[in-house]
């Protein structure tokens, strides 16, 4: 199920935690940023939204959830950002050090941190907003 919110320079949608989320979310951002006109730093946006979503999956959503997505605009900061809100109780770091060449996991927060401009984690009850913020011209 897709709940979304739109404002003019916000937008929130509700998904399941199924692995089928991952395309919709990237569609949903997507669609935001052509919406704004914002599509000069998509790339790094869409990937860092991918990553995060999948990470709310694999470890931030309990069974039987969900998760938000939040995407602003500040149009006087010049910049975007993404929240990710799970309900899962779960810590949020990079990992420490590059994962082996052979490792499955390990690269997604390494990617946001390289690509993001600025990222963090707060709290939120139940659950943690993992968020991220880029830059616009």
């Amino acid at each position: 199920m897709n709940e979304a919110t739109q404002l003019p320079y916000f937008r929130a949608a509700f998904y399941c935690r199924e692995r089928r989320s991952i395309p919709v979310v990237r569609k949903f951002t997507r669609k935001a940023l052509v919406d704004w006109e914002c599509e000069e730093r998509a790339d790094d946006v869409l990937l860092c939204v991918t990553e995060l979503a999948t990470n709310a999956l694999r470890h931030g959503v309990p069974p039987g959830r969900g998760f938000r997505v939040h995407i602003y605009l500040e149009r006087i900061e010049n910049m975007i950002r993404v929240e990710l809100h799970d309900s899962g109780d779960g810590e949020v770091r990079p990992a420490d050090g590059l994962p082996e060449a052979d490792d499955e996991g390990g690269r997604g927060l390494l990617l946001v941190a390289a690509l993001a401009d600025k990222w963090g984690v707060a709290e939120r009850s139940p659950g943690k907003v993992v968020w991220c913020e880029f830059g616009i011209a």
